[in-house]
């Protein structure tokens, strides 16, 4: 997994919403702070709990953008978000490069099952400050497991 400190690596992802699909790049939002919240996928109820919760209390996130990712096509991120209320931005790691790139990828998702689904993006949390560098970083194997999210909102509270 990426440290804190470390830059974060820019990405370009699909995103569906009412005005077709578009593309969602770290790099548009340079020189804002950005919440990224990684989530194995869509249509479970933990990550279902979690961005309902999220949309919410977009505004405790104090000012920063929040993007989540999962390697779920964008259309059935949209539906879903439809579906929940969701209102935070989703992104498309389809190809799972992403979750790679961050270090957050499972070898293999539900071992004990015997999936054939590795690179699946663990649950995760990273903060990117407005420079493009790590300043929060969490994941866990568990994917029941939520961020922590005041620890988030208190980091993101530090930062200007």
């Amino acid at each position: 997994m990426l440290n804190v400190g470390s830059t974060a690596p820019d990405f370009a992802l699909s995103s569906k919403n009412a005005d077709g699909l578009n593309l969602v790049k770290l790099s548009d939002h340079q020189g804002q702070k950005v919440v990224l919240l990684f989530f194995p996928m869509v249509y479970t109820s933990v990550c279902t709990d979690e961005f309902c919760a999220v949309s919410k209390g977009l505004s405790d996130f104090a000012g920063a953008t929040v993007i989540g990712i999962s390697g779920d096509n964008p259309f059935a991120q949209e539906a879903w978000a439809q579906k929940e209320g969701i209102t935070v931005t989703l992104a498309s790691d389809y190809d799972h490069k992403v979750a790679q790139a961050y270090g957050i990828a499972y070898d293999q998702f539900a071992p004990q099952l015997n999936l054939p689904m590795g690179g699946v993006a663990k649950r995760s949390a990273f903060i990117v400050d407005k420079n493009g560098v790590i300043q929060y970083a969490e994941s866990h194997d568990d994917p029941r497991q939520l961020p922590d999210f005041a620890a988030i909102k208190a980091k993101l509270a530090e930062l200007e």
